[in-house]
């Protein structure tokens, strides 16, 4: 408790209370001090010059002590706290009356204080105190001639040492206490509802900290509630968001990890067939190099290297992959006309369609539209779409490679959107496999041998070049009916 950030951040907030009060406390006590000297000097600022009448008929020829002396006991109803002397023009001490000789400190006084008070400066002025030897006192001074000298001070201490000094009086004052008293009870009430609103405040801190060490215990679903919008209520926010970031990227690694395991197991698996076919085959040929018939070896030879041109389509196409996800490959776009495009593709697969027993067309569109794409990659895109409808679809079945133009405002003159579709009859896709197929070695027909399905790398390729224009590859299938896949491209004009 004592090393906590509350525990901490009260013995600050106390200490600056306590010294608050203490400064507090000492300015009050000094301006009362002030406030009083200013009072008493104010009131007997005349009081030298009305004592010097009575005092100069007793010191023209001498200082007749005894007579001043009388004259004093006859002031007492005048002010009894004061204490008189006799100074020449440089502030030494001629004399003192009603003051014990054995109770002087100072044989002279600074003149200064004097001046400053016979020129009418501002009160109060305090002057030296010879019965004191550092103290300063308020006084009251007049000139007056003495033993034929006529440039001497009637000098006049304004509250002698034979009564309480002004702090015991303002300690003794029943105002003065009561407003030191109203000091410490607000002090105290401050501190005391200063320390409830930090126990508040780190309360809310206690709480945070609670949420943090569950997470870091493994509890990821730990959430901090925002219940403000002060720095704290941000806080909150902050770490609210840093953990969802955190979570997703976690899953985000899980993910990785599972699909680089997944990788390593289909690569592994895809490159060995082609790998051990072609080392049988080649093994075969070296052992029976003899007995083996010129017909068998060429099919021997062939197989080998049906499978050695398979391995390096494999290879071609991961490595396409991986700098397609690498973002390596950007695409560089440029306006084409799309139909031109298509139709070359469709004109290129077509044998192949036909050696399959599948009907390949291409539906177009009589208004000629440019896309706005890399056509290199487009092309890629299309191939790889009709190679899988090709695969994927049974003799006497239909692959058709369309367009289609939409507005979605404007004046018409230029279509916003163009629409790329490759539609198959073929057997259709299950649909708890349908957000699959663009995985990399995805296979919707598990039976299907590598070199009859292909690698499932085909579409993982299409919808990476898609996304890298910003547009989806999207996919609807009917299970035993066939299946489409499209994605759209913007239009420009010209």
């Amino acid at each position: 408790m004592l090393h906590s950030f509350y525990a901490k951040l009260s013995a600050l907030f106390l200490l600056l209370i306590v010294g608050l009060g203490v400064i507090i406390a000492t300015l009050g006590v000094r301006a009362a001090q002030q406030y009083a000297d200013e009072v008493e000097q104010k009131l007997n600022r005349t009081l030298a010059e009305e004592l010097v009448p009575r005092f100069e008929p007793l010191l023209e020829d001498r200082v007749e002590y005894e007579a001043i002396e009388a004259e004093i006991e006859d002031m007492t109803g005048i002010n009894r706290r004061i204490e008189i002397y006799l100074l020449d023009d440089d502030g030494g001490l001629k004399a003192s009356f009603g003051v014990p000789e054995a109770s002087m400190k100072r044989s002279a006084v600074a003149m200064e204080p004097i001046r400053q008070f016979m020129s009418g400066e501002e009160l109060p002025i305090l002057g030296d105190d010879p019965r004191d030897r550092d103290g300063q006192k308020p006084f009251s001074v007049a000139h007056i001639d003495a033993m034929g000298e006529r440039d001497c001070y009637l000098y006049i201490i304004l509250g002698s040492e034979q009564y309480a000094s002004t702090a015991r009086m303002l300690g003794d004052s029943y105002i003065v206490q009561t407003a030191l008293r109203g000091l410490a009870l607000v002090l105290f009430t401050t501190a005391g509802l200063g320390l409830f609103f930090f126990r508040r405040l780190t309360q809310r801190l206690r709480a945070m900290q609670d949420v943090v060490s569950r997470f870091e215990r493994g509890d990821f679903e730990q959430r901090m509630t925002v219940r403000s919008s002060d720095e704290i209520g941000r806080l909150a926010e902050c770490f609210n968001q840093m953990a969802d970031t955190l979570v997703d990227t976690m899953q985000e690694l899980r993910d990785a990890d599972r699909m680089r395991r997944e990788l390593v197991a289909n690569v592994s698996h895809d490159l060995r067939s082609p790998l051990s076919s072609i080392q049988g085959y080649l093994e075969t040929v070296s052992i029976k190099d003899g007995e083996l018939e010129p017909t068998e070896r060429r099919r021997y030879v062939e197989t080998a290297l049906r499978n050695a041109q398979h391995l390096n389509s494999l290879v071609g196409s991961l490595f396409e992959l991986s700098k397609l996800e690498t973002k390596q490959i950007q695409p560089e776009r440029e306006a084409f006309p799309l139909a031109e495009l298509v139709q070359d593709v469709v004109l290129q697969y077509r044998p192949r369609a036909e050696a399959e027993a599948v009907d390949l067309q291409a539906e177009l569109p009589d208004r000629r539209v440019r896309a706005d794409a890399d056509i290199g990659l487009m092309e890629r895109v299309l191939t790889n779409l009709i190679d899988n409808a090709i695969h994927y679809t049974p003799a006497g079945g239909t692959v058709r490679v369309g367009m289609s133009v939409t507005e979605t405002g404007g004046d018409g003159a230029v279509p916003d959107r163009i629409r790329l579709f490759v539609r198959d009859t073929g057997p259709g896709i299950p649909e708890d496999d349908v957000p699959h197929v663009f995985e990399r070695f995805y296979r919707v027909d598990k039976s299907r041998d590598r070199d009859r399905g292909g690698a499932g790398l085909g579409l993982a390729i299409a919808h990476t070049i898609v996304d890298l224009h910003g547009e989806t590859l999207e996919v609807k299938s009917d299970l035993g009916r066939g299946t489409t896949f499209w994605f759209d491209l913007p239009v420009v004009d010209g």
